[in-house]
């Protein structure tokens, strides 16, 4: 019932950017998602369900940009890894230089004595974004990789 509603959501989203003005809706909603719903929006420190609500439609707008492979979009990668793990090192730079038209930024830092975290900033089709993150954090030696959407910002 939610999707069904957030569907919605989306679409007078949409109409408000072109009319830019805000339109009120309601959405029904169990208790018990409403109250989890709330715990969380709390937690987090929004102020209102509102501002909550236009966050999860504003990611869903994101995603749906991954869904067209040619889109002119942006993401992030995040490793960590071992930077003792023989030949990493080496390699996740043959990438970033391989890219070197889509890897736009990179930042490395130092978690303790083996540990490194790089955040890799991509921009270019969204396909192909998808498919540089795949190879950076399937690497032998990568100990965890996320790949985060991201948005060139004419969908917001």
């Amino acid at each position: 019932m939610m999707w069904f509603s957030l569907t919605i959501s989306l679409i007078l989203f949409r109409m408000l950017r072109e009319d830019n003005m805000i339109q009120r809706f309601g959405i029904s909603l169990e208790n018990d998602l409403l109250h989890a719903f709330d715990k969380r929006i709390q937690k987090k420190g929004y102020k209102n369900r509102s501002e909550a609500i236009r966050d999860l439609i504003r990611d869903s707008l994101i995603e749906e940009e991954f869904t067209d492979g040619n889109k002119q979009t942006n993401a992030i990668v995040m490793i960590v890894y071992d930077h003792h793990q023989y030949n990493l090192a080496q390699k996740m730079t043959g990438i970033q230089h391989e890219h070197h038209d889509t890897i736009i930024a990179s930042l490395h830092s130092h978690l303790d004595k083996h540990n490194c975290l790089e955040v890799i900033l991509l921009k270019g089709k969204a396909g192909e974004l998808q498919h540089i993150a795949d190879s950076i954090i399937s690497t032998n030696g990568v100990k965890y990789g996320k790949f985060i959407p991201a948005t060139a910002g004419d969908v917001l």
